[in-house]
């Protein structure tokens, strides 16, 4: 046990050099509630956005009238956040670089929608919409309550509602959608 700890501490220790960290990138700070670094949470939130951004400008071709609503929202809403973070970024108050392309794992959910139509594709959407804003509503509370840039300790704090709005929409949409998808296969 004590070895497994020492292996974990040196592993945190030794992830700055990374593009994010491993307790991060693992869910290791999740699951501990942790706040994470001010990098990773700049890359999480860069690439979320991006994601958001993309995956809803398909719901917006692909989507049912309710997902283009939402995908809508989603649009100008995570186009403000990211506008506001690049702001922060480039003003010299935040000392992050910026991703400019989806990490591997956010590529390919994007290629698997992209490859999807019908309820397949708003299978998909919804539940990506939902898992992304559970994980978005997590790291914005770790970061409100014990980041350590106080600018962007205050804008995750002040961003936090919209997020938990966009989570409420989102799994509404996601119980619609499978509520709707029931009683067609009756």
């Amino acid at each position: 046990m004590k070895r497994s700890a020492i292996i974990l501490g040196c592993v945190l220790l030794a992830t700055p050099a990374f593009a994010e960290s491993v307790a991060e990138k693992t869910g290791v700070n999740s699951a501990l509630g942790v706040a994470p670094a001010t990098t990773d949470f700049v890359q999480q939130v860069a690439i979320s956005d991006m994601f958001e951004i993309q995956s809803s400008k398909l719901a917006e071709e692909k989507g049912n009238a309710a997902e283009k609503s939402f995908a809508k929202q989603m649009i100008a809403d995570h186009t403000k956040t990211s506008t506001e973070l690049k702001s922060m970024v480039s003003s010299g108050k935040l000392k992050a670089e910026l991703p400019t392309k989806l990490d591997d794992a956010h590529q390919s959910k994007l290629d698997k929608l992209k490859a999807a139509d019908g309820a397949k594709f708003s299978s998909a959407y919804n539940d990506d919409q939902v898992s992304a804003h559970q994980d978005a509503v997590s790291l914005f509370q770790r970061y409100a309550k014990g980041g350590d840039n106080a600018e962007l300790k205050n804008w995750a704090g002040k961003t936090l509602p919209t997020l938990q709005h966009h989570l409420d929409m989102a799994q509404k949409l996601d119980k619609e959608h499978t509520t709707t998808t029931s009683k067609s296969n009756k």
